[in-house]
């Protein structure tokens, strides 16, 4: 049996190429040479999913947190890159052939297809069973979903499934969504039926990374964004909220975030999480959390320094943050039309928190003290959201849900409202929807 240090090299050897390749849209498998064994022996396919989830972790989370991140105005592109000012500037300036929307759309196509190929041949492997089988299976259905999230929160349109040999067809975001939760039960049945082993915690996850709690957290986050409000309370309820779970990094597959704004210097943080003036409550901890100096003025927009997840090398990035569940659960009690008071209750845990997070983020705000009505209550979950959540990839897509200023009227809290799809998938298939204005 091959020890835990040679799946971790291989997984590794194949997340870096995979990470080297994720620029492409057609991206040449780097295991062509060994598909046979990767995909049809135990030891290949616990390789390729050490692969799949730091490929992800790298890669992936790169471009789902930055890129929303600058057209959501949490960060500013300070680079004199073309990718970077065509992306800062947003709009009708942000054109098909953007780089760094090319980067979103192949990354997330590659999780996908990694994901297809696991959950195609994990169980034909007479040697891989029981609850190493259902972790491997319900991880690949966990970043299939991620991928296809993402994509339903920055394109108007997306596949659903890869094929290396027909040109895939586009869906509605809502089906794309649709596609993502029906990954996530999958993914938790899966678990219902057979919890995952400690082999597969060994071999595969890691200790950092717990599986059942992020399956419900996405369930519960993509519900949310779908309207499916019983739904994403219910799967919200199901998470253990005094849990971690973490990417980790390394001096070797360092964290991106850091990697990209701190040693490439291609963003740099607004200030208040980008939020206007007037959204931004003084004294919240969170601030100095995310948030700290020096200070700078880029091109007339004042600018931070990072810190919080993202300051050093090897700091690890939650997969989703507690206090999440709890916001997801006002909003959706707000939004079908259910108690003011539970919904108040529940943003107060988060405004009031000072200890007590298992990642240390706290608001330390008092009370809540506006109009108890749905429309101030929703206003301040987003405000919530846009503090607690910094920075994972969400807040374009709150901008949109919450129904704030955008464009053309207005480019503070968002410069576009979908991406343009990449030209490199528009010349290779004529499926490909027109573009949105903006």
């Amino acid at each position: 049996m091959k020890s835990i240090r040679s799946y971790l090299k291989i997984g590794a050897l194949a997340g870096g190429l995979l990470v080297m390749s994720g620029c492409e849209l057609d991206l040449a498998n780097p295991n062509a040479a060994s598909d046979l064994e990767v995909l049809t022996s135990r030891e290949g396919i616990i390789a390729y999913s050490v692969g799949l989830r730091q490929f992800y972790s790298t890669a992936g989370v790169e471009a789902a947190y930055l890129y929303p991140g600058v057209t959501g105005r949490e960060l500013k592109g300070i680079a004199t890159f073309t990718n970077i000012l065509e992306l800062e500037a947003g709009g009708s300036a942000l054109p098909s052939f953007n780089g760094n929307i090319l980067n979103l759309w192949s990354r997330m196509q590659r999780t996908m297809s990694m994901s297809e190929q696991i959950i195609e041949n994990a169980p034909t492997i007479s040697t891989l069973t029981g609850g190493t089988l259902s972790g491997i299976m319900a991880q690949a259905h966990l970043f299939k979903a991620m991928a296809l999230g993402t994509l339903a929160t920055s394109f108007e349109q997306a596949n659903t499934e890869t094929s290396s040999t027909e040109k895939v067809t586009f869906k509605p975001r809502t089906e794309v969504l649709a596609a993502a939760i029906s990954h996530l039960n999958a993914g938790i049945a899966l678990l219902d039926a057979t919890p995952v082993s400690p082999e597969f915690t060994t071999l595969v996850a890691g200790s950092s990374f717990d599986l059942k709690n992020t399956l419900y957290a996405y369930n519960a986050r993509y519900n949310l964004f779908a309207g499916n409000h019983a739904a994403a309370i219910s799967n919200a309820n199901l998470v253990d909220l005094t849990k971690r779970s973490e990417y980790v990094y390394s001096t070797l597959s360092p964290n991106p975030i850091y990697n990209t704004i701190f040693i490439l210097s291609y963003f740099k943080p607004r200030d208040r999480f980008g939020l206007p003036a007037e959204l931004f409550e003084a004294g919240d901890a969170r601030y100095n959390f995310y948030l700290t100096t020096p200070d700078a003025v880029v091109n007339g927009d004042p600018v931070k320094t990072l810190r919080g997840f993202f300051n050093t090398q090897t700091t690890p990035i939650p997969v989703y943050l507690p206090d999440e569940m709890k916001l997801i659960k006002a909003e959706a009690t707000l939004r079908s039309n259910g108690s003011l008071t539970e919904a108040l209750a529940l943003i107060n845990q988060v405004r009031t928190q000072t200890t007590g997070d298992p990642f240390g983020v706290h608001a330390a705000l008092p009370a809540y003290s506006g109009a108890v009505t749905r429309e101030a209550l929703l206003l301040e979950v987003y405000k919530q959201r846009s503090a607690e959540l910094y920075l994972t990839g969400m807040k374009w897509e709150d901008s949109r849900r919450f129904n704030r200023p955008g464009p053309p009227a207005s480019t503070a809290e968002r410069n576009r409202n979908f991406y343009p799809y990449p030209d490199q998938e528009r010349l290779n298939n004529p499926n490909t929807p027109p573009d949105p204005a903006i």
